[in-house]
């Protein structure tokens, strides 16, 4: 699973991977977790706000913090 975090690096983007961090490792899925903090690079997905979360190349979030609960259902495809 690849799972990319988009930011500039603000505080609620910081707080975005750490959170996909931890419920990734609480759920053992196997995923490379990318930070994206190029600005060129975020605006090829095409998100009006940061912060940004892609897994397997969905775009499932922009613009505000989701909720464990919604990063763990996007982790396990649901």
């Amino acid at each position: 699973m690849e799972i990319k975090v988009l930011g500039t690096g603000c505080a609620k983007c910081k707080k975005l991977e750490e959170m996909v961090r931890e419920v990734a490792g609480e759920l053992g899925v196997d995923a490379d977790i990318i930070k994206i903090t190029d600005l060129n690079e975020i605006l090829e997905y095409d998100i009006m706000m940061t912060p940004g979360l892609v897994v397997d190349g969905e775009i499932v979030c922009s613009g505000r913090l989701p909720k464990k609960d919604e990063i763990r259902n996007w982790l396990q495809g649901e």
